[in-house]
Parts: C-alpha cells; structure tokens; sequence
C-alpha cells in the first residue's frame, strides 16, 4: 500500500511504502491500551551530550506545575522523582533540567477545507510562536496536511524561512491527520536526537488516512515525540459548532506522549497556548534510567513518574517501546 508523502518546495516527490500496515481503523480515542502494531527496531542513539551513553538509556521529559498557581516548577532535584516501569520501580541514572538543551520541532498545520475560516488567525499565531522560540541551536520543520500530506518548510534555524512558508498555507481537501503524524514521525523526527515535539493545529477530524489513529501514536512514541495539540474546534471567534471526537483525539494524541492539548476560544487563547508550549518546552526535566527489565521483546512498557511533594502535577509519556531482537 503507497500512500501520498511529502512534497518539498522543489517539487520532487517521495512516496512511502507503507508494506504490512492494516486498513485504516477510526481513533479508539476511549482506549487506555497502547497501539498493537508488528514494532520496528529503532536505531541506536547518542544523547545531545559530548559523550556516548548507552543505547539502553531512556530518557523521560517531563513537566511539572503547580496545582494552585498553575505555574511550572523548575527547582525540584532527583529525590524529588520515583520512576515506575510496569509498576517496578527503576533507579534514575540521569536527571537534568533541560531549559536550554536544542530542539526540533515539526508544525503540522492542517489546511483542509473545514479549517478554512480560521486559518488566517493559525498563521499568524504560529509565526510568532517560531519567532519566539527559535534559537541558533533549534531546529523546526513545517508540514501541512488536507488530502495528502506536504513537507512545506524541511528543517531550519531561520524563523523568517519558518514565516514565510506558514504564510504561503492555503486551506483545501480532505483530512489526513493521523498520515500526517506517522509520516512526520518515520521519515524525519525519528532520526533527530535530543528533544522532539510536534505541534499539531487541527480540529483533530481525520477524514481519509491509510494509517490508522493507533499506528499514528505509535510512531509517536517510538519517535520519542512529545505531541502538543490545538484544537480549532470550538466556537466563539473561531467559527460555529464542535466535534467532541476530534478533541478527543487530540487530547488523547498529546497526554500519551506527554504533552498537552490546548483548546482555544478566541484568538488571544490560540496566542496564549503557543506561549504556553514555548515555556513549557523550556521548562522541563530529563529523567533517564535503564530498565530493569532486559528482554529485547520490541513490546509496549507502561512508565509512571511520581513526585513527593503534593500539590504539583506532572505531564510525560506514559510508556514506550522496548528495543527487538
């Protein structure tokens, strides 16, 4: 089965092979199990640090507020933390506060006709998100998405290429979301190192994907992509009516890689969620651990993290892939 893939600026085209995948499924957006797809190994990695680590390493992100102010907090320390795998508790090897480690960050915007009315405040809010958050060390990536899915802007440092290119989005076609993030994933983020987030502004509506909602987080994960979502879905100044199933979706997208959806009602909120991820991806911890568990099995492993202190929330992946073979 070939599904339609990126299209640069150049114009040249690839196409992937996606070979075994099943029959698009809809989003089980009501499920807590993880996707069940045949895993892929995925390549070793080296951190961002000047040294090699061990490939067994995983490293968990991880955010955390305050329940009362809703601010982050930024001053906790290792003892702070317990980390959980499949309810055994794992030894923390590594604990970092990653303010100013670089980024790479894929914005997948979606063009299709039911965004239309909207599309105009989504341009202008995601350019100055880039304009913000940008620095020489990041890296962003844009991807538009309606009937197929367009690579628009490949990987840059340069705000102003980032700019430009949102600039040029039209809105037509249908909705391919959940390609979308299974291609981003495969083809460009899961062969970045260090921290990866992907911002999706969608109504979370998937109309005609080959890939299904399940294949979609899993690739997610195996990228190691925290997913943050914004949804367009509501009324007020971003037009009338809702659909519950598409922020569902979104919700369910960003919780379970550890991001966060935001849901905006007017302009100024779609403004104030963007700032919100910028000091976010600023504000978290890296916690990494090797696992307890050494089987090579390639299957799903639940992580829980938990704190001491009361009062606080926490936002992270909630489980990954364990490497096969």
């Amino acid at each position: 089965m070939t599904v339609r893939m990126f299209t640069c600026c150049s114009a040249v085209t690839l196409v992937l092979v996606l070979g075994s995948l099943g029959a698009a499924r809809p989003g089980q957006t009501g499920a807590q199990n993880p996707p069940t797809t045949t895993p892929q190994q995925a390549a070793p990695r080296i951190s961002d640090q000047t040294y090699r680590v061990s490939v067994d390493l995983i490293n968990i992100y991880c955010s955390v507020w305050d329940k009362n102010t809703n601010s982050f907090v930024t001053n906790l320390t290792r003892e702070d933390f317990a980390l959980y795998e499949d309810d055994v508790k794992q030894e923390i090897k590594n604990f970092s506060r990653e303010t100013n480690l670089p980024l790479t960050i894929a914005l997948l915007v979606d063009t299709s006709q039911s965004v239309a009315p909207k599309l105009k405040f989504e341009q202008e809010a995601a350019t100055a998100f880039f304009y913000s958050v940008l620095r020489d060390r990041d890296r962003a990536m844009l991807v538009e998405f309606d009937s197929g899915v367009t690579l628009v802007q490949d990987f840059t440092s340069d705000p102003n290429k980032m700019a430009k290119q949102i600039k040029s989005l039209k809105a037509a076609g249908g909705t391919v979301l959940y390609d979308a993030i299974y291609l981003s994933c495969d083809q460009k983020l899961i062969r970045e190192l260090g921290r990866k987030a992907i911002v999706i502004v969608s109504d979370g509506e998937d109309m005609s994907s080959k890939t299904s909602f399940e294949q979609a987080l899993e690739m997610a994960l195996r990228a190691e992509a925290i997913v943050f979502s914004i949804s367009v879905n509501r009324g007020g100044f971003f037009g009338v009516g809702s659909t519950k199933n598409g922020d569902r979706v979104l919700k369910q997208l960003s919780e379970e890689t550890g991001g966060r959806p935001f849901f905006p009602f007017k302009v100024e909120e779609l403004d104030e969620a963007f700032r919100q991820i910028n000091q976010e991806l600023r504000s978290q911890y890296s916690i990494g651990y090797i696992s307890s568990n050494q089987r090579r099995d390639g299957g799903y492993r639940k992580v829980e993290v938990k704190l001491a202190e009361k009062g606080l929330r926490l936002s992270y992946r909630k489980g990954y892939y364990a490497p096969a073979g």
